[in-house]
């Protein structure tokens, strides 16, 4: 790991998805795997599918916007400044209508390294639903 690395506003390897816009602040390579931070720029409509990790903990911080957190037993709004923290195994889903940004704390996870192999797909490769699992599934994210 290094001393020091002084990352600015805009800056860090970034991701742009439809969905989100990702921006890496600490990656698990500095960290051997074991903490990833990410900011996160949801754009309107965002939406991620049911899943659960069995490994990573993720936490939420929601900087600006509201972020629907949807778990088997209950439904919670993060509104800014609100602080999300979900456990491995604990299914959720996540939806933004109108946007929003937040920050993601990514615990024993190389989440990082997943946007980045994403990066590398084709179109084929997002519509062939054997490839997405198994993409997902390396980085420790199962869907239902």
């Amino acid at each position: 790991m290094k001393h020091k690395e002084h990352i600015r506003k805009g800056e860090g390897e970034n991701y742009n998805y439809s969905q989100d816009h990702c921006f890496i602040k600490l990656s698990s390579r500095d960290t051997n795997g074991e903490l990833c931070v990410v900011e996160d720029t949801l754009k309107p409509g965002f939406h991620l599918k049911r899943h659960h990790h069995k490994i990573m903990t993720e936490v939420f911080y929601m900087l600006v916007g509201e972020l629907e957190l949807i778990f088997d037993d209950e439904t919670i709004i993060l509104r800014e400044g609100d602080t999300m923290t979900v456990a491995p195994n604990v299914w959720h889903e996540a939806k933004s209508v109108d946007g929003g940004k937040m920050l993601t704390i990514f615990k024993n996870s190389e989440f990082d390294l997943f946007l980045e192999e994403l990066s590398t797909m084709s179109e084929g490769d997002f519509a062939n639903q054997e490839t997405m699992k198994a993409c997902s599934e390396k980085y420790d994210i199962y869907e239902a």
